[in-house]
C-alpha cells in the first residue's frame, strides 16, 4: 500500500467505505494468523522511571505516586497465575528502572523458565546491549520497544532524551532483531502536532522494520504531566492533526495488519479504556489477535497509571481472564493454545 492511500484510509470518514477496510484486514488477519486469539498475561513488575516523557503518568517528575517494585518470588507467583490461566507468555513491564539490576532481571526469567513453558516478552525501556544480550541468554523471547513516531521533533517533545544519551529506539530494535529476540514496536495515535503524513510514515516503518509484534494505541496524557497540564484543545494544523479517537485507532490496527500480514497485533486496553462495552472486540474484528489479560497484584495496579482511569484497574486476574475468554467467544474467535510465535519470526527462524 502506497503512502497516499494509507493517508486516504486515515482519513476516510465514510461508514460504507471504512467497512471495506475493516473486512480486507479481518481476510488478511484470517489468512495469516488463524482466527486464534492469543492471550498474554501482563505483569506491571515497577513503576520507577528516570524518564520525563510529557504525557506518563508514570515520569519522574510525578512525585504524588507511590512507587513500587515487585519481588522475584512476586513476579514468579504471577508467571505461574498465567500459567494457570492456560496463557502462552508472559509480558513483564515496566517503567524505565534502572533500580531493575540487570542480574537480578536474567535470575527472575531463568526462574520462570525453568518452571514454566512460557514465552517471556520484556518492555522494560532502553536498555544496553550486555543486558539485553544477558536477559536473551537468559531464555527472554521477546522484546518491546515502542517507537511511539517516526517524526523525530515530535518525539524529542514527548519522550526528551537522558542527559548526554540520544535515544534512537529505531537502532536499539534493529539491534534487538541482531541479538535474537521477536521484536515488536508500535506508536502513539493523536499526539499533539502530529500530522497524517507523519502516522502514515509509521505505518511504512512497521513495514520496512518487518516487526513481529505491534502495538497502536490512542495518546492519552496524564493530567499530572506537561503535555496534560497544557491547554487539551489542540492546534487545528489545517486539518492535518490526527485525532486521538477510537475510529482513528481502528484505522490503524487494520492499516498495521495489511501492512504486516504475520505480524501478533493487540487490541489493548487503551481501546477498552474509550470503549468499555465492545472496544477490544471491535479491535479483533478489524485485525488483531492478541489480547493481554493483566495478572499484576491488585495492591499495584492503581499505581501503574500511565493514563488515568484505565480499564479494568481494579479487576482480580481472575475477574480480567474470564471477562476476556467471553469476550473472544462471543465474536466467534478461538482461545489460542502454546506460546503463540510471531508467524514472520518463525519464518526467519528457519531460513
Amino acid at each position: 500500500m502506497k503512502k497516499e492511500q494509507i493517508i486516504e484510509w486515515l482519513k476516510e470518514a465514510n461508514a460504507a467505505k471504512l467497512g471495506l477496510l475493516w473486512k480486507l484486514a479481518d481476510d488478511v488477519r484470517k489468512k495469516n494468523v488463524g482466527d486464534d486469539v492469543h492471550l498474554r498475561g501482563l505483569v506491571e513488575i515497577s513503576n520507577y522511571c528516570i524518564r520525563r516523557c510529557g504525557y506518563c503518568g508514570l515520569n519522574a517528575e510525578n512525585t504524588s505516586i507511590d512507587r513500587y517494585r515487585m519481588t522475584a518470588e512476586e513476579i514468579i507467583s504471577c508467571a505461574d497465575e498465567a500459567v494457570n490461566y492456560g496463557y502462552g507468555a508472559l509480558v513483564i513491564q515496566s517503567g524505565e528502572d534502572y533500580g531493575i539490576k540487570a542480574q537480578w532481571m536474567a535470575d527472575v526469567i531463568r526462574s520462570i523458565k525453568s518452571r514454566t513453558a512460557l514465552a517471556v516478552t520484556l518492555s522494560l525501556g532502553e536498555r544496553t546491549d550486555e543486558e539485553l544480550a544477558l536477559w536473551k541468554k537468559s531464555g527472554a523471547d521477546r522484546y518491546l520497544l515502542r517507537f511511539e513516531t517516526s517524526n523525530q521533533q515530535l518525539y524529542e517533545k514527548i519522550h526528551p532524551s537522558l542527559p548526554g544519551k540520544k535515544s534512537d529506539r529505531f537502532a536499539m530494535l534493529l539491534r534487538l532483531r541482531q541479538i535474537g529476540y521477536e521484536i515488536g514496536s508500535g506508536v502513539m495515535i493523536g499526539i499533539p502536532g502530529q500530522s497524517y503524513e507523519d502516522l502514515a510514515d509509521d505505518i511504512e516503518c512497521f513495514g520496512r522494520l518487518s516487526l513481529d509484534m505491534i502495538g497502536c494505541g490512542p495518546y492519552i496524557s496524564h493530567p499530572k504531566t506537561q503535555l496534560g497540564r497544557e491547554n487539551s484543545e489542540v492546534e487545528d494544523m489545517q486539518g492535518q492533526q490526527v485525532p486521538n479517537t477510537e475510529l482513528m485507532t481502528y484505522k490503524v490496527i487494520a492499516l498495521a495488519r495489511i501492512m504486516c500480514p504475520l505480524a501478533n497485533i493487540p487490541s489493548t486496553t487503551a481501546l477498552a479504556t474509550l470503549n468499555t462495552e465492545n472496544g477490544r472486540e471491535l479491535g479483533l474484528l478489524r485485525g488483531a489477535n492478541i489480547v493481554m489479560p493483566n495478572v499484576t497484584p491488585i495492591k499495584y495496579r492503581s499505581m501503574y497509571e500511565i493514563y488515568p482511569a484505565k480499564a479494568c484497574i481494579n479487576e482480580t486476574a481472575t475477574q480480567c481472564h474470564n471477562c476476556m475468554k467471553g469476550r473472544i467467544l462471543s465474536i466467534g474467535r478461538t482461545i489460542g493454545q502454546g506460546r503463540g510465535d510471531s508467524p514472520s519470526y518463525k519464518q526467519r527462524k528457519s531460513v
